[in-house]
């Protein structure tokens, strides 16, 4: 069964609570945050920028026959390091050896006849003097004998091409370095002018890596250099560090090349590139890479505190790109 409170009853326990509240302690404020104080001054900073970019290698030639035939042998391991001049293909020979064959009997053929024709131009020439034939029988004899003397320089031009033709049946390397995959097995018909090649070689003790920036920051830099804010002074400027798709950076520091001389008009970018050794064959023709250049050098920038930025960063969103990319200049 319920029972209803009377008024006064209900302002009565109202009161003492309040009293006996006031009797207990109450909770300290608490203490003022602690501010910490950061001296900013002028100080000169390296500016850098990271580009992507391709490695290529510093030499590559594709294996293409000379002349025409059945590829009789294989001479090289693929993926090994060749030499240049070194011995990679052997085409069957047995046609350029009859052909060079054929060319020495006709250069024989053209000396024995030009000494025939020499010995009848003198003695026609001996003969005029004395009237025993004319004029038009001795012209005539000269110009057997100089006749006979071309043909023995046109078969001699025979016989070279013929030897030139034999040597190609050796496919040679063009250049040094390491050969890929061969791509026509023993057996096949090599020809001249075919669109595939039979291997490539590359160089890659030094490798290129070229790298694109777009022109407006290119012009941006320019005009900060111009001006006096940044400077390219000393080795550093030329001097690249790669990035590798791995995260790692690349243990060995490259060098800026050149830029191009022209602005790609599909991108609005410019080509930059830089050379790096590659001596353990890290870097591969192809293999996609980040750059890290050094632009220059700002003689007076001003730079805070990383937790200062974040800081920062909170209270003003608004200049978030700017600080980024300049670093409170």
């Amino acid at each position: 069964m319920l029972h209803l409170v009377p008024p006064r009853a209900l302002a009565g326990i109202a009161a003492f609570g309040l009293i006996a509240g006031c009797g207990q302690k109450q909770p300290d404020a608490p203490p003022p945050p602690e501010v910490g104080i950061v001296t900013l001054g002028l100080q000169p900073v390296t500016l850098s920028t990271e580009l992507p970019g391709r490695v290529s290698a510093a030499e590559s030639s594709e294996v293409r026959p000379q002349v025409s035939g059945i590829l009789q042998r294989r001479l090289f391991e693929e993926g090994s390091l060749v030499h240049q001049g070194q011995i990679l293909y052997q085409i069957q020979d047995a046609p350029y050896r009859a052909a060079l064959g054929t060319a020495l009997g006709n250069l024989a053929t053209a000396q024995a006849s030009i000494r025939s024709t020499q010995l009848q131009a003198q003695r026609y020439h001996r003969l005029l003097a004395i009237k025993g034939v004319s004029q038009q029988d001795v012209d005539n004899a000269d110009a057997a004998a100089s006749q006979a003397a071309a043909t023995v320089q046109a078969r001699r031009a025979d016989v070279q091409a013929a030897r030139v033709n034999l040597g190609f049946t050796q496919i040679r390397a063009p250049i040094g370095g390491r050969i890929g995959r061969s791509l026509i097995t023993v057996g096949a018909l090599a020809q001249t002018g075919q669109t595939d090649p039979l291997a490539t070689i590359q160089r890659m003790d030094k490798v290129y890596v070229d790298v694109t920036e777009p022109a407006g920051d290119l012009l941006d830099l320019r005009d900060s250099i111009r001006e006096g804010h940044v400077t390219r002074d000393g080795s550093d400027a030329t001097q690249v560090e790669l990035i590798l798709p791995n995260g790692k950076t690349y243990p060995i520091q490259g060098r800026l090349e050149f830029s191009e001389v022209t602005v790609d008009q599909s991108s609005g970018s410019v080509t930059v590139r830089a050379t790096f050794p590659n001596p353990d064959a890290t870097l591969l023709p192809g293999l996609y890479v980040r750059a890290r250049l050094v632009e220059g050098v700002r003689k007076q920038a001003i730079l805070a505190p990383q937790q200062g930025r974040a800081a920062d960063y909170h209270h003003r969103p608004s200049n978030r790109r700017q600080m980024d990319r300049h670093q409170w200049p």
